[in-house]
């Protein structure tokens, strides 16, 4: 397969679609957040593309695969309804601050504290580079596989392809061609699931495949379901239903779509979303239940499709895996672009997009580590955004917390339970990984409280 013809026309088509459905701008606003008026259909659509990341395509097919409907389970269910979970949140904040952008610019007026503000800058921005990071780690290694071209230079490809639309017209370009890479996903689900059900017996693969490929994953509440609870499912729970409250892509949105439509928005693409999943679920399980061996579980899919269909069936799959994985590139770097606005010298294009390359240099630099895998990255960072979840939620609910109490609480919470989570994560010792992760989630919301209260008393 020519890697660079694919690679070239996939660009082309997102770039046409960004200079066809958008406009150029030099309005730092309408960079980041549209003049406020994107519409339901799109938004909804990008919404549902940008949850599509890299473990969305390739963590659901290696957990059915390898731990049956308790690993398919606590990967979906909080993925789909951490979504909906964020509706009442995302309209509050609208309402209060209607001329925002950002969270960190939310929290920093809210409280009157550079040191907030600044506190969830670092939160949210480092979130951004690791996200894009497993985006470029888990692609450019399927991809390289695939085209034959190298690891680095896939990642640094990638890395170009999404800065070339998305520097275009910031968040418009985004959601524009969210749409059509959500299109495409879906389209290949279409067309590679039912596809796969027909060359392997039908449904009798799937059912057959519910149990793992070792075939004793089956209930969520026998020994073996409690240690994917315990090992997986509990920090993929924190870190999912933490997701959109420490990620500025979501936070974006919630400031870029018309007011109005901003619940349906995120319900209907929450529920577009989960067809993702569910398909390379299905496709893991139907691996499992023909009782394909697959040398690396973390690409199972890959592989499967690899060893059952023709040659040519890459090609959409490749469109399909390049969709997914940039739309959240993409997303990710209009999000870091946004929070040049949260500077006290004013935010320009300039400025936004040379933090989007800054964030890409980075991104790559992490992506080429040797022996980093997408699954310990994604509970990783997934934690990392649980470190704001519990101040954000009692601050947009009305809790009366003081700036010094929500500062130090999120600052214990990243200095404490993340150094035990990744220990948990480096040695595999579930023990660790659950007590991180709870740490990280818990600690930030008791010391603030504690914290607030005791500055009340002085």
């Amino acid at each position: 397969m020519n890697g660079f013809l694919v690679l070239f026309i996939y660009a082309f088509i997102m770039i046409a679609t960004t200079v066809i459905f958008t406009k150029w701008t030099a309005n730092a606003e309408r960079f980041h957040v549209a003049d406020r008026k994107i519409p339901f259909g799109i938004s909804a659509m990008s919404i549902a593309a940008t949850w599509v990341w890299a473990p969305a395509l390739f963590v659901s097919g290696q957990q059915a695969y390898q731990n049956g409907i308790p690993g398919m389970f606590w990967f979906l269910v909080p993925n789909v309804l951490c979504l909906m979970l964020f509706i009442p949140f995302a309209k509050r904040i609208r309402n209060e601050f209607p001329q925002g952008i950002t969270l960190s610019g939310y929290m920093g007026e809210k409280y009157q504290s550079n040191k907030v503000k600044g506190i969830y800058s670092f939160q949210l921005g480092t979130l951004a580079i690791l996200s894009t990071a497993v985006q470029l780690l888990a692609g450019s290694k399927i991809l390289s596989l695939i085209t034959g071209l190298p690891f680095w230079v896939m990642t640094m490809l990638l890395a170009v392809i999404a800065y070339s639309y998305s520097q275009f017209s910031g968040i418009k370009a985004a959601v524009a061609t969210d749409t059509l890479q959500m299109i495409i996903i879906l389209g290949g689900c279409i067309l590679l699931v039912p596809w796969a059900l027909k060359m392997n017996g039908g449904a009798s693969a799937l059912i057959q495949g519910l149990g793992s490929i070792n075939g004793n994953m089956t209930s969520l509440t026998s020994q073996t379901g409690l240690a994917v609870f315990l090992g997986f499912g509990l920090p993929t729970a924190i870190g999912l239903t933490s997701g959109p409250f420490g990620d500025q892509c979501f936070w974006q949105r919630v400031f870029s779509i018309r007011k109005e439509h901003i619940g349906k928005a995120f319900f209907v693409g929450a529920l577009i979303f989960a067809l993702v999943p569910i398909a390379m679920g299905a496709m893991g399980f139907i691996a499992a239940g023909s009782g394909f061996k697959a040398s690396d579980v973390g690409m199972v899919n890959f592989e499967f499709i690899s060893s059952i269909f023709p040659a040519w069936v890459l090609i959409p799959f490749l469109f399909m895996i390049l969709s997914g994985l940039l739309s959240t590139v993409s997303s990710n770097l209009c999000a870091a672009a946004s929070m040049t606005s949260d500077l006290k010298t004013g935010s320009s294009i300039k400025k936004s997009k040379l933090t989007m390359l800054m964030l890409l240099v980075v991104a790559i630099a992490i992506s080429n580590i040797p022996g980093l895998t997408v699954t310990w990255l994604f509970l990783f960072y997934g934690t990392l955004r649980a470190s704001t979840l519990l101040p954000t939620v009692m601050t947009l609910l009305g809790k009366k917390l003081s700036a010094r109490g929500v500062f130090i609480g999120v600052l214990i919470s990243l200095c404490l339970g993340l150094p035990i989570f990744a220990y948990g994560n480096i040695f595999n010792i579930a023990l660790y990984k659950t007590i991180g992760s709870l740490t990280t989630v818990l600690m930030s919301g008791i010391v603030a409280v504690l914290a607030s209260r005791k500055a009340v008393r002085a």
